[in-house]
Order: structure tokens, then sequence, then C-alpha cells
């Protein structure tokens, strides 16, 4: 299984937490099949908003999702 990684973000309700104000508004920038790749999609999006306290991006590490019980051999 290859180790993907999606890219998502969008207005939070505090700066400090990941709880999504409007879920039907949620950016979902990609899905991508390593991290290097994702952090590349991420940094991207999350420049584009740089200066908004409330808008925030994460790397979700799908394959951990999917298959926990492996163990994490990458970041």
């Amino acid at each position: 299984m290859s180790k993907m990684h999606l890219v998502m973000g969008g207005r939070v309700k505090n700066p400090q937490t990941l709880e999504f104000e409007d879920l039907n508004a949620v950016d979902f920038v990609g899905v991508f099949p390593d991290y290097a790749s994702a952090e590349k999609a991420w940094r991207g999006a999350a420049q584009r908003t740089v200066d908004d306290a409330e808008m925030r991006y994460v790397v979700v590490h799908l394959h951990r999702l999917l298959e926990p019980e492996l163990p994490d051999t990458t970041a």
C-alpha cells in the first residue's frame, strides 16, 4: 500500500484547534503518494493564507487511518 497523504484546510473556530467552522467549505487540496509531495502542497496552500490566523491547513496520514496496525516507518 502506498503512503497516501491528504492535504486539506479551512477556516477554524479557534486558531489553536482544528475545529473547522464549516465542513462544507473545507478546501481539499488533494491526496498525495508520499509525505514530501504532500508537504509541498501543504506549504503552498498555507502560504496563500499566511496572513489569516483563522485559516489552517494540515497533512493527514491516510495510510495510518487505513492500516493502523502497520509500524510507522516514515513521517
